[in-house]
């Protein structure tokens, strides 16, 4: 490069460098503010109710204009972080020249969507301003505007993005594509106007399908495809895409998600999560195959505190990985494994996925969280057979034995960790708390823990885990809003109807409807994640399934541990990826080997679909 090349780059990344400076201090601090506030809320009004016999009736409607606020600031912040969930299967697949270039069409593509949501927030606003709530009587335009102040600093953060990545040449040849594609559209409206339900092929499978490939964040593709669909297809206002993703976001239960997310993270720096595997690692250590029992019990019960997948195996393999590896463990087995193991507990509440089919289809939570434990127990058991032949002949000389005086030492500093999963499932079912307030109890329980017993809290640490769980909350709840927007265009076009007729006259009767709707839940859990996939279809499929006799809580069941097959399957589920990254594993040296262990867990599928007792036994 050049002198004057020096010149102009310096004097364009020094304003940038400031900009982002700025922009994550405008974000992220209030982002952190208010995931504490959100706790100490809920906790408030737990504590009034249970303890005092005195509700405050106002901490929901505060929480849930907090709520939208946090929502939308960590969807900012995931988008500055680059954090938004997306498939970069064939991202990876390309030389470094096309994919800076695939990456700044993404890009583009998402300055596209923010710029056309912010009239229609703007109007959104406007009409939301005459409502007052209940009992703050706030306006209510003051919590919708959250949406507006969203898409302007995303458009601002997509902006700089294309200033300090991408080159003129790039930026002018994506915007000149996007350009002839939007202008080749406009031109054949009047033709889509006649199509019918042939455009829900072209925008919903085509252009989310073209989107995902290209690496556009997931939210981002359903909601640039629901605005090319509504444009040009129907004369419907695009205000009622942003009216959807309102109701979307903002449904109270779905608190849980930031609350869960901080949990998770917390019993990981608290030391929580470790006094666990440390007890199971004595009980089991010294068997064949012992700490691959370990990783799959402490999943199961970091899995029944936290409701992030990548929390809770963060949080089980750096204290595992090690000592794995020096019994003479493949790094790409234990990854494998790691994935596996994932996709094993999806079902174990807190679930971020059960949370989100309580809010979208109207199951009973606590229905949810019991029906939960079973599916996962039968997964858990399918790779230990898996475990117990493959490790049979492990040499096991030179590993101790504990002592049960070691075993019981560890067993009582354990303890504390061990009930947080009972604390957890005993507030909700006993109705001691709402599965959104319950989360705030382990919050506060994993503090007092971390700080009292534990003596293990790392301050330095608090607010990059307030920061991260905005980002990923943000993330989540933006996929949720725009898919309640896209699920709201598919219902208007008449595609629900016949998707219910479509499913209710599948040959096989209930099975024959389980069995498909099991495969088709694992192709979505792999190309669009188990959430999105949940809000599109669940409000759909769910009256389907109680229309043709499975019960509610043994479809949920079924269609959970499905994605999460899909989600931990290469080459498209992130979730694989996401073990790969804890794991510091190339996902190549996994690839092969995580097919045994996803092979057994489709056997525990067929399990628990033709078992309705294993789901729902205990309600």
């Amino acid at each position: 490069m050049n002198t004057s090349d020096d010149i102009l780059t310096r004097s364009t990344s020094r304003p940038l460098a400031f900009f982002d400076k700025a922009m994550a201090f405008v974000t992220e601090v209030p982002a952190a503010i208010l995931v504490v506030l959100e706790t100490v809320i809920l906790f408030a009004g737990v504590v009034s109710r249970y303890v005092f016999d005195a509700p405050l009736t106002w901490t929901d409607e505060l929480a849930s204009i907090l709520f939208l606020w946090l929502a939308m600031l960590g969807a900012v912040i995931a988008l500055r972080r680059g954090e938004h969930m997306r498939l970069a299967t064939f991202l990876n697949w390309m030389s470094p020249a096309r994919r800076a270039w695939v990456e700044t069409l993404g890009t583009c593509t998402v300055v596209l969507f923010v710029a056309m949501l912010l009239l229609p927030s703007y109007d959104h606003i406007v009409d939301q301003w005459i409502v007052t709530t209940p009992a703050l009587e706030w306006h209510d335009g003051v919590r919708v505007a959250a949406i507006g102040v969203g898409a302007v600093l995303m458009l601002a953060i997509a902006l700089a993005r294309l200033l300090e990545r991408s080159s003129a040449a790039e930026v002018v040849s994506c915007v000149v594509l996007i350009a002839a594609l939007v202008g080749a559209l406009w031109f054949l409206k009047p033709v889509l106007m006649t199509l019918g339900n042939i455009n829900l092929l072209i925008f919903f499978v085509g252009l989310v399908g073209l989107c995902v490939a290209l690496g556009v964040p997931i939210a981002f593709s359903f909601g640039i495809a629901t605005m090319g669909y509504l444009v040009l297809t129907t004369t419907a206002p695009l205000t009622i895409v942003v009216n959807r993703m309102d109701e979307g976001m903002s449904h109270i239960i779905l608190l849980a998600v930031p609350l869960f997310v901080f949990l998770g993270a917390l019993i990981e720096m608290t030391g929580l999560a470790r006094a666990m595997v440390d007890f199971l690692a004595s009980l089991l250590g010294h068997v064949r195959g012992g700490l691959q029992y370990v990783l799959l019990g402490a999943m199961y019960l970091v899995s029944g505190i936290s409701g992030s997948k990548a929390a809770d195996m963060a949080a089980i393999a750096p204290a595992l990985f090690p000592e794995m590896k020096k019994r003479g463990a493949e790094e790409g087995e234990l990854v494998a494994l790691l994935s596996a193991s994932g996709a094993m507990s999806e079902t174990i509440p807190p679930s971020l996925v059960l949370i989100t089919i309580g809010a979208v289809t109207g199951v009973s939570i606590s229905a949810l969280f019991t029906g939960g434990l079973l599916p996962a127990l039968v997964g858990m058991l399918a790779l230990g057979i898996l475990i117990y032949f493959q490790m049979r002949h492990e040499d096991m000389s030179g590993v101790p034995r504990a002592t049960w005086g070691q075993i019981g030492k560890l067993f009582l500093i354990s303890l504390p960790a061990l009930a947080l999963p009972f604390v957890i499932r005993t507030v909700v079912v006993e109705g001691v708390a709402t599965a959104t307030e319950v989360s705030t109890v382990g919050v506060v329980y994993t503090l007092l823990a971390g700080i009292f017993i534990y003596r293990q809290f790392d301050w330095g640490r608090l607010y990059p885990i307030l920061v991260g769980t905005a980002s990923l909350s943000g993330a989540i709840l933006l996929i949720i809003g725009c898919a309640t927007a896209m699920a709201w265009a598919l219902t208007q076009s008449g595609f629900s109807r016949s998707l219910v007729e479509l499913m209710t006259n599948v040959p096989g009767g209930k099975i024959g409807f389980l069995l498909i709707s099991a495969l088709m839940f694992t192709i979505l859990g792999s190309v669009l994640e188990g959430i999105p996939a949940i809000v599109l279809f669940g409000p759909l499929l769910f009256p389907v399934a109680r229309a043709v006799g499975v019960h509610e809580v043994h479809y949920a069941m079924v269609a959970v541990f499905a994605m999460g097959l899909g989600l931990f399957a290469p080459p498209f589920g992130v979730g694989f990826y996401a073990a790969c990254a804890i794991g510091k594993v190339e996902p190549d040296k996994a690839f092969s080997r995580v097919w045994p262990y996803l092979g057994v867990l489709f056997i525990a599928l067929l399990i628990i679909v033709a078992i309705p007792w294993l789901s729902i036994g205990f309600l």
